[in-house]
């Protein structure tokens, strides 16, 4: 009954939030610079000729009406079409989608083992692993991930051609060559995420071990693995659990950057040029589909925490 009535509350809370953003978006990227017009057209075109191809497309039309028009259709499931291509924008979103949520689920996954497996390791055994732990995570967020990307790709694809440079393989062609595609980015991302899982484990770990329950578990005899698995984890985890939904967050932004890197034609590349070539509907249709991927990420671990947490808040 609590996971039910925490999945109810959030999802009335979503579709208020859903529309302010989409509300939002669209009027900043309409009143963003550029001229759709006259990217269909081209540089030779003259003013009537583009006032003509405004009105075809509607967009003389009173910004109210026509995030009105969007609204409706986008209600029913119609999230319109390019404006530069005439393509459904649903077929480009969904044809850009495995992209950008490979990177970001297996940068996850990577990141949730080797941080909690990194800050539980510095935790228990404390002092040099601690140490290295810290400086470590402090110097893999201190570099910046555009020259750590340019690093992997002359290291690995160049100097030691093991992974390719560029591209994308879909995972139903070649699970292997889609792992491959994907393990530069994904490292490239992985790095200062597991820094940060890292720390904030061990930061919980060393506070729940020194709790008074804890001291008492031990001095019953409790053996120290059930102790760890059992207790300290399972305390440990409710923050570690909220770093990584916001990490998820996070990790949509940075795919971006990592697929103009390594040539993968995701969602954040199609947004990119979306936004160069002012196609509205292909933006809104980007900010519809990353609002429902972290409203998703916030249920669920707003359900996590409530399953290892009852006490725990969750209005």
């Amino acid at each position: 009954m609590r996971l039910a009535s925490v999945m109810a509350r959030r999802l009335a809370w979503s579709v208020p939030l859903l529309l302010l953003v989409s509300l939002i978006s669209f009027v900043l990227a309409s009143l963003g610079p550029g001229d759709v017009a006259g990217v269909i057209l081209g540089t030779g075109a003259t003013d009537a000729q583009r006032a003509e191809v405004t009105r075809q497309l509607g967009l003389d039309a009173p910004l109210p009406e026509q995030y009105w028009n969007w609204l409706s259709h986008a209600l029913r499931g119609d999230l319109g079409s390019s404006l530069y291509s005439h393509e459904s924008v649903t077929s480009m979103l969904s044809s850009r989608l495995p992209v950008t949520l490979s990177l970001t689920l297996l940068t996850l996954v990577l990141s949730v083992v080797l941080g909690i497996l990194l800050g539980t390791v510095s935790a228990i055994r404390g002092g040099a692993a601690a140490r290295l732990v810290d400086a470590s995570s402090l110097m893999a967020m201190a570099v910046p991930s555009f020259w750590f990307a340019a690093l992997l790709v002359v290291a690995f694809a160049v100097w030691l051609p093991l992974f390719p440079a560029s591209g994308y393989v879909p995972f139903t062609m070649s699970p292997s060559m889609w792992l491959s595609s994907l393990a530069l980015p994904v490292v490239c991302l992985a790095t200062s995420s597991v820094a940060g899982l890292a720390l904030q484990t061990r930061g919980q770990m060393v506070v729940t071990f020194q709790s008074d329950f804890v001291r008492a578990l031990r001095a019953n005899g409790l053996p120290t693995r059930s102790v760890l698995f059992r207790h300290v984890l399972k305390n440990a985890s409710g923050p570690v659990v909220t770093l990584s939904g916001l990490l998820v967050v996070s990790l949509l932004g940075g795919t971006v950057l990592m697929e103009a890197i390594f040539g993968m034609a995701g969602l954040g590349t199609l947004a990119v040029e979306a936004t160069t070539r002012h196609d509205l509907p292909v933006i809104q249709g980007v900010v519809v589909y990353f609002t429902v991927i972290v409203i998703l990420v916030n249920l669920l671990t707003d359900l996590a925490q409530a399953a290892l947490n009852p006490r725990v808040d969750s209005a």
